[in-house]
């Protein structure tokens, strides 16, 4: 069965992700504050950032970046990567954002995989930057530096280079606008091939959360990750709203952005709004302002949503769902619905349809027409939904079935309203503070260790973090290996996030007779 969104469709503009933000922009709204820097609080109007974007534009153009170029962007949130993205955007390039948080291998391994050109970085991030470069065969002049450092052109040398900006032709349906790293369902990082036509859908399908252009938004998750791309920057932009960026998240700050910009709308991981919830520092801001906040990236539990409220009277409490390979948004609590529990994901957005599928027979469950639906796997097709996994055919067609329809590796049920809940998750992937944490990642990694003979890593719940990486250890013979060596060897190869926080040393790995990880089997270990 096939099960249809309740909200009628929307029409999808026919144009790029720059001509849907910025071509229709009036001269009022010229005025407008865009973006405020959040720890100099410096203010840049529409009319200004439309400037950068364009200058920007016309300085990469010169350094000969253009149509079908991929790039990559390795920056926290600031104004200058919004300037930076979509003026590569403009010029047909294809954008492969970076996990600032990414180590130099890990680094290495995207630039490789995208094909990227060319990096363009920060000073506090140079270190990794480098070292991926070099790992991927760039040169020190193909890594762009946007604050300046030695050896490197700046921001202000691409900028002292612009000319007028080039006129560039493609089809927004095909032309891929990103290319963002995601696990997927399960397996190592893949590139997901995003288009302009899928990332200007996604904006418009969200139209139902109810923001509005008075609204200020504290821009914390990161723009390198989708939500934060199409959630806070790109709908923010469209909606003629103000962000206020913030290149990590410190508590203390963030309510005092919250309280200095009188913010309205938060976006959050469940990390986020567990500290919303319980940190006594949220007692000693005014946070009147707030009139809503929506939590996504990883499950958010009706009982924190319930504390999270109490804690801020008055302010909607909402949640999203989506992945990588959908843009990432596929379902949401719209604003004005106070009849669906904040521990539901939502409603279908407009112009998607989804099937709910028993993992074990195949069969597809029914929409109810009274309470509540089995459980089975959540599938998803609409215009937001990716082209595929870059350069790898297999995963592609593992994802998306023939008739389109995604899978999303979360079992959930729907009710007859069309209300959605996740009740478990079928795929492997971990999700710590947010943050995808591919096992199979981990695992390769530590398989790779001489003194280990086999490794599994699941994730195991965690009230603040929400998962914790667990590896399970099968030494190799005559080792004395620790878990604190454990730990510091993946620590030194991975991003923070992907660190694993607990070890468990056994006599062997449970595998099926096709050699599958029984990761069940572990968690009831």
């Amino acid at each position: 069965m096939v099960i249809k969104s309740v909200f009628d469709d929307v029409d999808i503009p026919t144009s790029s992700i720059y001509d849907f933000l910025f071509a229709g922009l009036g001269e009022a709204d010229r005025a407008r504050t865009a973006i405020i820097d959040g720890p100099t609080g410096a203010a840049t109007t529409y009319g200004e950032l439309v400037a950068q974007v364009d200058k920007a534009a016309g300085g990469f153009a010169a350094r000969g970046f253009g149509l079908g170029d991929v790039v990559a962007l390795h920056c926290p949130n600031t104004p200058a990567f919004a300037v930076v993205f979509h003026g590569l955007i403009r010029l047909g390039v294809t954008v492969t954002t970076v996990n600032a948080l990414a180590s130099g291998e890990e680094v290495a391994k995207q630039l490789s995989d995208s094909g990227a050109r060319a990096l363009i970085t920060v000073s506090p991030l140079l270190a990794a930057a480098t070292a991926g470069a070099d790992g991927a065969g760039l040169a020190a002049s193909d890594v762009v530096v946007l604050d300046g450092a030695d050896g490197h052109d700046s921001f202000a040398d691409v900028l002292a280079q612009a000319g007028p900006v080039p006129e560039v032709s493609f089809d927004p349906a095909t032309h891929l606008a990103v290319l963002p790293y995601s696990s997927g369902t399960t397996g190592r990082p893949k590139g997901v091939m995003l288009t302009h036509r899928n990332l200007v859908a996604n904006v418009v399908q969200n139209t139902s959360l109810g923001l509005h252009r008075d609204d200020v938004i504290p821009a914390v998750l990161p723009f390198f990750h989708i939500y934060g791309m199409t959630v806070l920057l790109n709908l923010a932009l469209h909606t003629r709203a103000t962000l206020v960026t913030l290149p990590r998240f410190d508590l203390e700050q963030y309510l005092g952005v919250i309280a200095t910009h009188r913010a309205t709308y938060l976006f959050v991981a469940p990390p986020i709004a567990l500290a919303l919830a319980k940190h006594p520092l949220v007692d000693s801001v005014d946070m009147s302002s707030v009139r809503a906040i929506l939590s996504g990236a990883a499950p958010f539990d009706e009982k924190l949503a319930a504390a999270v409220s109490a804690r801020l009277p008055g302010c909607r409490v909402l949640q999203g769902y989506g992945m990588t390979e959908m843009s990432p948004v596929s379902h949401v609590i719209p604003f004005d619905r106070e009849d669906i529990s904040s521990g539901s994901i939502g409603l279908l957005l407009p112009n998607m349809t989804a099937k709910i599928v028993d993992p074990a027979t195949g069969q597809e469950i029914e929409q109810p027409a009274e309470g509540v639906s089995a459980p089975g796997e959540l599938l998803c097709e609409g215009p937001n939904i990716m082209t595929g996994y870059l350069g790898n055919e297999a995963a592609t067609a593992e994802t998306i079935e023939p008739d389109g329809f995604l899978h999303t590796g979360d079992i959930v049920t729907v009710d007859s309203h069309g209300a959605f809940y996740v009740v478990d998750r079928l795929k492997e992937l971990i999700k710590y503070k947010g943050y995808q944490v591919p096992p199979a990642e981990l695992e390769a990694l530590l398989i790779a260790h001489p003194q280990i003979a086999d490794a599994a890593v699941i994730g195991v719940p965690d009230d603040e973090a929400g998962e914790l990486p667990k590896a399970f250890v099968v030494r190799a013979p005559g080792s004395e290996l620790t878990a604190d060596d454990v730990m510091t060897y993946v620590a030194e190869k991975v991003a923070p996030y992907k660190k694993v926080r607990l070890v468990e040393f056994i006599d062997a790995v449970p595998k099926s007779a096709a050699g599958k990880i029984l990761r069940k089997d572990l968690r009831l270990a």
